[in-house]
């Protein structure tokens, strides 16, 4: 389905019919529309997923219910009873239960894979969330390099007489995220190798 882009007049009516639906008085206008932001996508999410998915997502849900517990025990507690004469029914599946060992193996497989597919798609929106939080980590922290700055240079052509250390000198310098990232990276293996070598 192709996106349709919006215009600058749609944007802002959607920006306050989003403010008039959540207004709180209570709550600073930016924040209201961050919230009814937030509520938007994770609907959109929720209108964009198949069939499959949402199928997937019921069954995760309930499994990992006290409901479905409750069920499993009722069903394995009248099922050995059954199969062991305690009910007066003639026994369909003897100790060691292995119909019902078969059965269970089964239900494993399927609950399983329901659950990594659920998974799957929960770690792609987190992913998609965290690439959201650092490109405004990094927004934030250019922008705040930006006003420390213009800060130094307003300071200087008022003649304030501004301490001057190396500190503030590397605090107006950008962060090259790819140069923080490398060495997180060596330190971590440098850290790994250490703990994996044999102690003298």
């Amino acid at each position: 389905m192709a996106r349709r882009k919006l215009t600058k007049e749609a944007t802002r009516r959607m920006k306050e019919d989003q403010l008039a639906r959540c207004r709180n008085p209570k709550l600073a206008d930016i924040v209201e529309r961050n919230i009814c932001t937030i509520v938007e996508l994770r609907r959109q999410f929720e209108e964009s997923k198949s069939r499959q998915d949402r199928l997937a997502d019921t069954l995760t849900a309930f499994s990992g219910s006290m409901l479905f517990v409750y069920l499993h025990a009722a069903w394995f507690g009248l099922w050995i009873a059954i199969n062991l004469g305690w009910l007066g029914i003639k026994p369909f599946d003897p100790f060691p239960f292995g119909l019902l060992t078969m059965m269970v193996s089964l239900e494993a497989i399927f609950l399983s894979t329901f659950v990594l597919v659920s998974q799957n798609r929960m770690t792609l929106v987190a992913d998609q969330r965290a690439d959201l939080d650092l490109q405004i980590n990094l927004l934030a922290e250019h922008e705040i390099t930006r006003i420390l700055t213009l800060v130094d240079a307003m300071a200087e052509r008022m003649g304030i007489a501004a301490a001057r250390d190396s500190e503030s000198e590397e605090l107006e310098r950008d962060v090259a995220p790819e140069v923080v990232l490398k060495e997180l990276e060596e330190r971590a293996h440098e850290r790994t190798e250490r703990a994996s070598s044999p102690a003298r």
